[in-house]
């Protein structure tokens, strides 16, 4: 039985939810798992709906079935079979994202495939390698970065990406390079910015005498860290936490909510919704 997905989303009016069951009832498809969400402040519709089939369909025959439907409404839409996303992960130095991914890759809970790490250095080399990834380091300075950039999206070809995901990547990407990957790049950040700037925010934390440490997942935008949140995780500590306790409770926040944004993303969860998102969890 092949099982497929369709997201979408459109302006509000009667009509919609009954013309996408009739459409599937008329294909001789089964709806597994239906959710949306309807926006009074922007007076849209999100919808997003599994679905399973006996018969000889693939997802593009179905979308063009579908393309009809879609323009009497006004739908953006996508309808994908269930192939595993394929994800690029990009790192710098500090690994603890990227052996979070890879864990879940590897016990079949990351619902994404991870095919390849890039990195501006060689640290984080031999804990790709053991779990059999491609390691491409490509080292990045201020002249070299639109070179790098173009051989990134090169990369992004060749291992036919679905998505890239910035896992601790220390370095900012042009706005180019963001609008290239608009809604298929996510980076996480630690929940200290914009107060604590700069390499030790864990230690600017501790000296104000913080009481929660946090997270959060976005979609990468030409706006720096200012991209559509996806998912956040906040863990509550208290004055016996050290700059070093944050940093491992920091971690752990980070590594949280990445991996759920990245699921969710990769079993087309989310959907865009101007400066936001619309997650279905």
């Amino acid at each position: 039985m092949a099982t497929f997905t369709l997201t979408l989303s459109c302006r509000q009016r009667p009509g919609i939810v009954h013309a996408v069951s009739r459409f599937l009832f008329e294909h001789g498809c089964d709806i597994v798992e239906h959710q949306q969400f309807d926006d009074p402040i922007r007076d849209t519709l999100f919808l997003r709906t599994a679905f399973a089939s006996t018969g000889d369909v693939d997802a593009a025959g179905l979308a063009a079935a579908f393309d009809p439907v879609a323009a009497e409404f006004g739908m953006a839409f996508t309808l994908t079979g269930d192939s595993p996303q394929r994800v690029l992960v990009m790192v710098s130095r500090l690994g603890h994202c990227l052996n979070d991914l890879i864990f879940r890759w590897r016990a079949g809970s990351l619902g994404a495939e991870l095919v390849a790490v890039v990195s501006n250095h060689d640290d984080l080399r031999p804990m790709a390698e053991a779990a059999g990834l491609p390691y491409i380091h490509l080292p990045v300075t201020p002249d070299t970065k639109p070179a790098a950039e173009q051989r990134l999206l090169e990369l992004v070809d060749v291992h036919r990406a679905d998505l890239v995901v910035l896992a601790r990547y220390m370095q900012v990407l042009s706005d180019g390079m963001c609008r290239a990957l608009h809604g298929r790049a996510i980076n996480i950040h630690h929940s200290f910015l914009p107060g604590f700037k700069g390499a030790k925010p864990y230690h600017q934390a501790y000296d104000r005498g913080v009481k929660l440490v946090g997270a959060t997942a976005h979609y990468v935008t030409p706006e720096l860290d200012e991209g559509p949140i996806i998912e956040q995780e906040v863990i509550r500590i208290d004055h016996t936490y050290d700059s070093r306790a944050l940093s491992t409770v920091g971690r752990d926040a980070e590594a949280l909510a990445l991996s759920r944004a990245v699921r969710w993303h990769c079993e087309r969860r989310v959907l865009l919704n101007d400066r936001s998102t619309v997650v279905f969890r």
